[in-house]
């Protein structure tokens, strides 16, 4: 396509970028900036990708692409999800007034997904409802833990999941690296094991019936939901003949999967429209990952298969339904 033929982008949902604010970072443990290399360096891992931390190199892509808004995260090697409470509090706040300070340098383009610790539901309630008073209610969190001990249907997530539905917030799932020695082998535990770590956040969510009693929040699932879709129906089996525990006594798999939203990112356009089918064509979102090579770091034609008008309705209409809902702070 020409540039006068690429087709506007409302929103972008799944962006990642990494806050650097060297006064703070000199009293957090564990993590260090080195401005020779331009790197930050998390509980001994370096993140390399000079472009996370780099709020104009974003833009600059948007610009090429044609995306006019992108809400942020920040990338899983700043989860830090073995932290202790007091850690986590400290890291949390460092990396959502840095989120702050990346978007309001372009404060028409940029906006936060406020930063949730999933290994500590409590805490994670708190950041809900004080960044719910002064800012939108939007936030990331990551889908599970590298030692696959969160379970998001316990009732410990209860005071988390209401501090969602009363600020009618968005909450984005984001996967993290899980810890089984099965997936290392191909980089599975990127290519297979994050699509699996998100079915399994939406399976403990709908079967619970965590999205019936919370109405008002808005849950997105990264990466197209991940296997979602393709395991819904074998979930609803599992109920429809009584296996044990399947049965809650909630709205079905495939009808709760339905309160979803996904982004588009799933590499094939039948899994794509599937996800769709699953969670509905009105739910599919806009998503990059930028920087990162497993995203969609060329939207138009890594999408140029989709039907017509689905692209579209992603592009756009989706979208704008989203933005009309989430864009404003609190009045």
């Amino acid at each position: 396509m020409s540039g006068s033929e690429v087709e506007r982008i409302a929103l972008d949902v799944h962006a990642h970028l990494a806050p650097v604010l060297p006064d703070r970072l000199a009293a957090i443990d564990g993590v260090t900036w080195s401005a020779e290399e331009g790197a930050l360096t998390i509980d001994g891992y370096t993140l390399a990708a000079k472009s996370v931390y780099r709020p104009e190199a974003l833009v600059a892509w948007m610009d090429t692409q044609r995306v006019e808004r992108a809400w942020i995260s920040i990338p899983p090697p700043l989860y830090r999800l073995g932290l202790a409470v007091a850690a986590m509090r400290s890291w949390v706040d460092y990396a959502n007034d840095g989120l702050d300070v990346l978007a309001g340098r372009f404060p028409d383009r940029l906006a936060p997904l406020y930063h949730l610790p999933v290994t500590q539901p409590d805490l994670a309630a708190s950041v809900v409802t004080a960044r719910a008073r002064s800012s939108a209610a939007r936030f990331a969190m990551p889908a599970g833990s590298q030692t696959h001990d969160v379970i998001l249907s316990d009732p410990a997530y209860g005071p988390l999941w209401s501090a969602l539905n009363a600020a009618k917030a968005f909450l984005f799932l984001h996967p993290c690296k899980g810890c089984d020695p099965r997936y290392e082998p191909f980089y599975l535990h990127n290519l297979l094991g994050s699509p699996m770590e998100t079915a399994l956040a939406a399976a403990h969510l709908a079967m619970s019936g965590v999205l019936e009693r919370h109405p008002d929040m808005t849950v997105c699932l990264a990466h197209g939901g991940g296997a979602a879709a393709a395991v819904a129906g074998r979930l609803e089996r599992g109920q429809v003949t009584g296996r044990p525990g399947a049965d809650t006594g909630g709205i079905r798999p495939r009808s709760a999967l339905k309160r979803f939203c996904v982004d588009c990112i799933s590499h094939d356009a039948d899994a794509l429209t599937l996800a769709a089918a699953m969670h509905g064509r009105d739910h599919v979102l806009f998503g990059s990952d930028w920087p990162f090579s497993m995203g969609l770091p060329d939207p138009h034609e890594q999408l140029a298969d989709l039907e017509p008008g689905f692209r579209r309705q992603i592009f756009q209409a989706n979208a704008q339904a989203l933005l009309k809902r989430y864009a404003a702070k609190p009045s």
